[in-house]
């Protein structure tokens, strides 16, 4: 697996492994709200790239090969994005926005990785405190949050076509 910084072209994948996502795991959604939501929020406009403090890592996935096989100039068109996050660090807090990882490669270590590299470069700021903010009828995010040492420490509101959603809010002391 490969974690680097996001570019211009990702962004089809990232809006791809977002639309996945949020298919496979907001139920409480219907999908029409989904596609909507997830056109809006996952373009190179909300997550400018070039934006002071704003960081957007991809995971790419190579295909397996046996031993046997060999790697070929086409093979670069294998690497599958497979999982990316968005964070903004402003001042001692940094907010991860994003966090996703495409249902098919949930559990084989592709957060965690995401997670890792974002720490490292989120420790060369001045961020004192991460927050990460999800949906509080996310299970498997509150889970994957506290197994990373965050802890919830406050809820809001997210809007979405007109309707308010409970959200959770996480925090890690750096």
């Amino acid at each position: 697996m490969n974690v680097r910084s996001a570019t211009e072209d990702d962004f089809d994948a990232i809006t791809a492994v977002a639309r996945a996502t949020w298919h496979d795991t907001y139920d409480e959604l219907d999908a029409d709200t989904i596609d909507d939501t997830v056109d809006a929020w996952y373009t190179d406009d909300s997550m400018p790239l070039e934006a002071p403090g704003t960081v957007v890592l991809v995971a790419e996935r190579a295909e397996q090969r046996s031993a046997e096989e060999s790697r070929t100039e086409s093979d670069d068109r294998d690497d599958e994005l497979v999982g990316f996050t968005h964070a903004v660090a402003q001042g001692e807090t940094a907010d991860v926005l994003r966090m996703y990882v495409h249902p098919d490669h949930q559990g084989e270590g592709v957060g965690s990785a995401l997670h890792e590299r974002l720490m490292e470069t989120l420790e060369e700021t001045e961020a004192e405190e991460v927050r990460s903010f999800d949906f509080a009828f996310n299970d498997a995010s509150r889970r994957f949050y506290e197994g990373l040492g965050f802890e919830q420490t406050d809820e809001g509101e997210v809007e979405i076509d007109g309707e308010n959603y409970p959200e959770a809010v996480y925090t890690l002391e750096l």
